[in-house]
């Protein structure tokens, strides 16, 4: 059975979070929120936004520990609920929640799959991120040995729980930024088919953005050799996938 929830992972967004929970409350979907340890001010706002409704779960984590181990409790939180799959997005707007019955219609036409957004900016894009971003892209084409994953870090996407949960048990993946990489390619190794959606993203003038350059970076980096060093050992069996194709 096709049955979707909502992971958000919150960290000090108490201006757009609400905003984003209605939008989506507004397709019809549940909503499991994650609070990463967020100050009180946020934490007050979640609060109230799950008394509201009974379909608004919260899941909070005693202190900060990264938007990776948020959307890991949150994923193990949507399995322990039933439900079939999750539809990740983030808390500070730059996502469009208008296209997510497009990503669901997907997800319904192929429940096996990964369905990734792929990013259409608009002018607000900064230019120093968009770079950033295709070095990762060149990086996971290498470790994937393919083209399939068109963007590896946008985190709008639907992912299949009984391809997912399996493999949080068995392999840990980067618990920060390095997140949405890190999976969809470890995914990918195991075979998980990668449906890309595009979709429209903003970066708002006032935005709260918890990237750190050069913390993340090198998390990033790091994330990336271990995956070359993983990709190594699996060459042949990607190689001849792509054969048997």
């Amino acid at each position: 059975m096709f049955d979707p929830v909502v992971v958000i992972p919150v960290f000090n967004h108490p201006a757009t979070i609400g905003g984003m929970v209605a939008q989506v409350r507004a397709h019809g979907l549940r909503c499991i929120l994650v609070d990463d340890g967020s100050d009180r001010e946020c934490a007050g706002v979640l609060d109230a936004l799950a008394r509201q409704d009974d379909a608004i779960a919260l899941v909070r984590l005693p202190r900060n520990r990264g938007k990776g181990a948020a959307m890991v409790a949150g994923f193990r939180e949507a399995g322990r609920r039933g439900h079939s799959h999750v539809l990740q997005i983030d808390a500070d707007g730059q996502h469009a929640c208008a296209d997510i019955p497009r990503f669901l219609a997907q997800a319904r036409a192929h429940p096996k799959a990964v369905i990734a957004g792929c990013p259409l900016y608009d002018a607000s894009v900064p230019r120093g991120r968009l770079l950033g971003r295709y070095a990762t892209h060149v990086w996971v084409w290498i470790n994937t040995l393919s083209f399939d994953i068109r963007d590896s870090m946008c985190g709008f996407r639907v992912y299949p729980l009984a391809s997912l949960l399996p493999l949080l048990d068995a392999v840990k993946i980067g618990r920060r930024m390095e997140f949405d990489s890190d999976v969809i390619v470890r995914l990918h190794w195991r075979g998980v088919p990668v449906v890309n959606q595009p979709t429209r993203v903003t970066y708002p003038q006032d935005g709260v953005s918890h990237f750190r350059m050069w913390r993340d970076n090198v998390r990033i980096s790091a994330m990336h050799a271990r995956l070359f060093a993983g990709m190594l050992c699996r060459a042949p069996l990607l190689l001849w996938r792509k054969v048997a194709a």
